[in-house]
C-alpha cells in the first residue's frame, strides 16, 4: 500500500494549488493600471477633464458641456485594462457638435483603478456604478445614458437593471452576457462553480425596461462575437445590434461623423412610446 503516500501527496498538492488560485483568482481576471492621484490630475487638466468626486473623495472625471447647458449625462463605465482617464475617446464623441446632442460625460473609475484607492471585484465594481447612477440622479436630475465597454458591459446591465429610474438606456459595447461564459472562452478547464465573481448580467438586464443598443466587434479575440450575439439574443426587451465586421476588441472607430453613432443615439434618446426589437 505505499502507492498510496506519493499519490495522498499529489493530492494535497493539487487542493493546495486549486485553493490558491481560487483566492488569487481576482489578479488573474482584473488588469488595473495604478496612478498617482496628483500626476492623474494633471494629465486630466491637460485633457479638459475634472476630478469627479462623491463625499470629497475621487471617484472617476468628468467633462461638463462646452456652454453648461447639457440636456442629459452619459456615464461611461470602462473595461478591463488601463484607467478611466484613457476613455477621452467616449467624451470626444458624445460631446462633439456633429451629433447634435447636449452631453455632461462622466468616466466612471473603479476601486482599484487608476488613482481610486480599493480592490477590484465584482461587489466593488457594482458599488461604485450604483453609487455613481444615484449621485448623478441625485445631483443632474437629467436622463442618464450608460456606456458600457467590455466589462464595463456586465457593470452597466447590472447597475443599470437595479436603477431603472434614472437611466434612460445602455450602449454596451464589445458586450457579453456573463463571466462565467467568458470564462470559458479562455480558461476551458475552469470550472463556472470556481469563479468568485460572476456578473450574470443577462440575468439581471431582463428587467430593464429601457433601450439597449448592443454593439459588437466582428473579430474579436478578446469578447468573441458570438458572445454579444448572445446577449442581445437573449434579452427580451427594447434592443439594436449593430456589427462591425472588420473591428477587433480595441479598433473600433469612435469618429463621431460614421452614420452609426447617430443611429446609436436616435435609438437610445427617442420617446419612451416607440418600440423595436
Amino acid at each position: 500500500m505505499l502507492w498510496k503516500t506519493p499519490m495522498l501527496g499529489i493530492l494535497i498538492i493539487l487542493i493546495g494549488l486549486a485553493a490558491t488560485l481560487y483566492f488569487i483568482q481576482r489578479q488573474l481576471i482584473y488588469f488595473p493600471t495604478q496612478q498617482d492621484l496628483h500626476q492623474a490630475e494633471l494629465q486630466a487638466k491637460q485633457l479638459g477633464l475634472e476630478p469627479w468626486l462623491r463625499e470629497g473623495q475621487f471617484i472617476g472625471w468628468k467633462s461638463r458641456y462646452p456652454d453648461g447647458n447639457a440636456t442629459g449625462s452619459v456615464l461611461v463605465l470602462h473595461g478591463n485594462a488601463g484607467t478611466a482617464i484613457h476613455r477621452t475617446y467616449f467624451r470626444d464623441l458624445f460631446q462633439s457638435a456633429v451629433l447634435n446632442a447636449r452631453f455632461d460625460v462622466y468616466l466612471l473609475e473603479y476601486p482599484g483603478f487608476g488613482p481610486r484607492p480599493g480592490s477590484p471585484s465584482e461587489a466593488s465594481l457594482l458599488q461604485a456604478a450604483d453609487e455613481a447612477i444615484t449621485q448623478l440622479q441625485q445631483d443632474s436630475h437629467k436622463p442618464v445614458l450608460l456606456v458600457g465597454e467590455s466589462l464595463g458591459t456586465v457593470v452597466a446591465a447590472i447597475a443599470g437593471s437595479r436603477k431603472p429610474e434614472a437611466v434612460q438606456g445602455m450602449l454596451l459595447v464589445t458586450p457579453f452576457p456573463n463571466l462565467p461564459v467568458l470564462a470559458k472562452q479562455h480558461y476551458p478547464w475552469v470550472p463556472a462553480w470556481f469563479l468568485r465573481d460572476r456578473f450574470r448580467a443577462d440575468e439581471a438586464l431582463a428587467a430593464f425596461p429601457g433601450p439597449v443598443a448592443f454593439l459588437v466587434a466582428g473579430q474579436d479575440t478578446i469578447a468573441p462575437p458570438g458572445l454579444g450575439l448572445a446577449f442581445y439574443d437573449g434579452y427580451p426587451g427594447i434592443k439594436r445590434l449593430w456589427v462591425e465586421a472588420n473591428a477587433g476588441h480595441n479598433t473600433l472607430d469612435y469618429s463621431p461623423h460614421r452614420a452609426v453613432w447617430r443611429e446609436i443615439l436616435a435609438f437610445l434618446t427617442r420617446p419612451a412610446n416607440q418600440s423595436d426589437h
